[in-house]
């Protein structure tokens, strides 16, 4: 008897809920970002002036939507598009001292959403999980890879 997997579905529920929860949060916070525009920031908290091309790769979102994000980023005064003085072809994106002021308010409020999603697990079962997380997140971006290798092959 075949077991059917639903992992993947499970996964999809899981980040459309944890979504929406977050983001009450962060209003309840008094922080007006959504989770999308969260992962921007959260990379350039890491590193600061990241152009715009490892900017998508790093949060994994289309260039269209990236930009729409920046748009609304940059219009809220977290951000700021700068051209490269190395290579002025590379827009660069920047955090503003808004932004940094509202770092440990954004943290404050990952933190409570990180405690919400590990609640009754134990440190072993929450890094086995995280492990295996990274793993299935390898395991899609290899697929991915190898399709566009074909796609890009194929005319």
């Amino acid at each position: 008897m075949r077991i059917e997997r639903h992992g993947g579905f499970l996964v999809s529920k899981i980040h459309r809920l944890s979504g929406r929860l977050f983001a009450r949060m962060l209003r309840e916070d008094g922080i007006e970002l959504n989770p999308a525009q969260g992962r921007i920031l959260f990379v350039l908290w890491q590193d600061d002036g990241v152009p715009i091309r490892e900017l998508a790769k790093r949060t994994s979102l289309g260039k269209s939507t990236l930009t729409s994000l920046l748009d609304r980023l940059e219009e809220a005064g977290h951000v700021v598009r700068e051209r490269s003085e190395a290579d002025r072809r590379i827009v660069l994106v920047k955090r503003t001292d808004k932004d940094r002021a509202a770092e440990a308010a954004y943290k404050h409020v990952s933190k409570a959403m990180a405690d919400v999603y590990y609640r009754g697990l134990s440190e072993a079962e929450i890094a086995a999980f995280e492990r295996t997380l990274e793993r299935i997140l390898e395991n899609l971006a290899a697929a991915e890879r190898a399709r566009e290798v074909r796609w890009t092959t194929r005319k």
